[in-house]
């Protein structure tokens, strides 16, 4: 997968990489001429006196030294372009996959983990690619380049580097197959500290509520430990690999000196000596960095793997191959026969359910909880697809619509009103960007909003928090109409969306959504009867199935389960 990845997103780069090559290849000869330059001044100025020569060869050394320093400026330059430019590609390409996921997908990664994958997960790979681009490149072509020059100074003592490198190859390749299992884990533990965490900052007033600081902040020491015992036990291997390289380093010098004595003895120029042990620090060096690059393979697999899985991931969702793009009905919403059921489920959630709603009309779904009534409006704007029947907008299945087309004929106002990090202006024009202040005060007005906008500070240009924590419930609510009467679509779904709002708001909003939204079909989702009992229709759910439909009154007179609903709110006198 790691190849995989590295091969679709660095290939826009390649003019980078080419540049990179270049400079590093540029780089790596300077510094393996510098060695036989100072065997040369060894050889031929120290030892026999000649200043002259001394200095013009060691001019020359200077030229090279800072042609090498400049190609290698560039050649991280140009590395560190191309690892940036990955890593965004990549960022955008998980982001744009996770963005197709339906919330069955997102539930089966879970999003503390989606969240690592887009960020930890991608750091990983780029960093591997930035020091591939800086040290793996020049690595090879010092090693190779290092083998040759060094057996063209003396070949007698080549057996040297045939010895020491793979021996230095063996113990790097132990240790890091003793790596790899604690890094994946590593990163398994990072999702739960992520997964721990969000959990905390999503529920801090219930943590508070309940007094569970101690119980919450325990917990997360114990995942926070896991990680930390995971990095330690990697670490260890990670710190038994330079000792061993050095160690291996030295040795080998001290096996060329030794070795090498006895050639200078034979006749051997002591700076052709001197050059094949600059040689054999430079091949062992090289074979280090790879080392280090080693280090950093197995974690970045690792998390190649975890991206890979989200990339090969298919939304349940789908696009239909040949959507229909035309609609010659507007308003209508229709169920037939429809069931669902959640995947691994024993029992279906939804079962024989057939409704229809006509434009301009208010279709009411009232029922107890688990009764599966947000699961049924969640499959209006094809949010789930329904496992049998058929679910119908504007007389055509939703399977079968464009979903840009589809959405753009819903305004759905979720059972938990979210709000995003911004303006009040900003979340408002969420579904219209291009609306003026005439007409998001216009939905604010409907929605009941208007009058603690303008107390804000800013009024529409007021800040935000992310999730409109820094707002009340019932705000967040009317906010949450306010953005979707401002996109102005045909049907409107209210989830459950009147809950946060005492009775005499919860009149006033329903009052001018029929007065100032005309033709418009409104399919609301209450668990209070007063907020429904002026709708066209209302249909009554009771373990996912339809049993009762009709008018307030009709239901009244002959709907036990509705009567129920009813005689437990409120009495019978009181709703008439």
């Amino acid at each position: 997968m790691l190849v995989s990845l590295l091969r679709r997103y660095l290939g826009p780069h390649w003019k980078l990489l080419v540049g990179v090559l270049v400079f590093q290849l540029a780089q790596s000869l300077a510094a393996l001429y510098l060695p036989t330059l100072n065997a040369d001044i060894i050889d031929n100025g120290v030892a026999k006196g000649d200043t002259g020569y001394i200095v013009r060869i060691g001019g020359w050394m200077l030229l090279v030294t800072l042609a090498q320093v400049a190609c290698s400026i560039v050649a991280v330059y140009f590395g560190a372009r191309s690892a940036m430019g990955f890593g965004r590609d990549l960022r955008l390409a998980v982001f744009t996959r996770v963005g197709a996921f339906s919330e069955r997908e997102v539930q089966v990664f879970g999003a503390p983990s989606l969240i690592t994958r887009s960020t930890n997960d991608v750091q990983q790979i780029q960093m591997l690619v930035l020091m591939s681009c800086t040290m793996m490149v020049s690595a090879p072509i010092t090693a190779v380049g290092g083998v040759i020059l060094a057996v063209q100074q003396d070949g007698r003592l080549s057996w040297i580097i045939a010895v020491a490198v793979p021996v230095l190859l063996l113990c790097v390749g132990g240790v890091v197959s003793r790596m790899v299992p604690w890094f994946r884990r590593m990163q398994v533990r990072i999702d739960a500290v992520n997964r721990v965490l969000r959990e905390q900052l999503t529920g801090i007033r219930v943590v508070r509520a309940f007094v569970r600081e101690d119980v919450e902040t325990r917990r997360f020491e114990k995942v926070n430990t896991d990680v930390m015992e995971a990095a330690l036990n990697a670490g260890r291997w990670m710190t038994t690999m330079f000792p061993v390289v050095m160690l291996i380093l030295n040795l080998s010098s001290v096996a060329v000196i030794w070795f090498g004595a006895f050639r200078v003895q034979d006749g051997m120029p002591v700076g052709a000596l001197t050059a094949f042990l600059a040689y054999l620090a430079q091949i062992l060096m090289s074979v280090m960095m790879a080392t280090f690059m080693a280090v950093m393979v197995p974690r970045a697999a690792v998390s190649a793997g975890r991206i890979g899985e989200v990339l090969e991931t298919e939304p349940s969702i789908a696009a239909p191959a040949h959507p229909v793009t035309e609609l010659r009905e507007r308003g209508t919403v229709e169920l037939v026969d429809v069931g669902f059921r959640y995947p691994g489920a024993e029992q279906p959630v939804l079962m024989d359910v057939s409704l229809r709603a006509e434009a301009g009309q208010m279709l009411a779904i009232i029922g107890s909880t688990g009764a599966g009534k947000t699961t049924l409006v969640n499959l209006l704007p094809r949010l789930f697809d329904a496992t049998s029947g058929s679910v119908r907008v504007d007389g055509v299945d939703v399977a079968r619509l464009d979903p840009e087309l589809l959405w753009s004929r819903i305004g759905l106002v979720p059972q938990k009103p979210y709000l995003f990090s911004g303006t009040v202006a900003s979340n408002l024009r969420y579904g219209k960007p291009d609306a003026g202040e005439e007409e998001l005060w216009r939905a604010l007005e409907i929605a009941q909003a208007a009058d603690f906008v303008r107390e804000m500070d800013g009024g529409l240009d007021a800040p935000i928090a992310q999730g409109g924590t820094n707002v009340s419930g019932g705000q967040r609510q009317r906010l949450a109409i306010a953005r979707a009467l401002v996109k102005r679509p045909e049907i409107y779904v209210f989830d459950d969306s009147f809950s946060a709002l005492d009775l005499a708001t919860d009149a006033r909003l329903r009052a001018a959504l029929r007065r100032e939204v005309d033709g418009a079909t409104f399919v609301i989702v209450a668990q209070r009867v007063s907020t429904i009992i002026d709708a066209d229709r209302i249909v009554v759910l009771d373990g996912g199935r339809v049993v009762g439909s009709g008018t307030h009154e009709e239901l009244l007179a002959g709907n036990a389960t509705y009567l129920e609903i009813v005689n437990s709110q409120l009495t019978a006198e009181e709703t008439r």
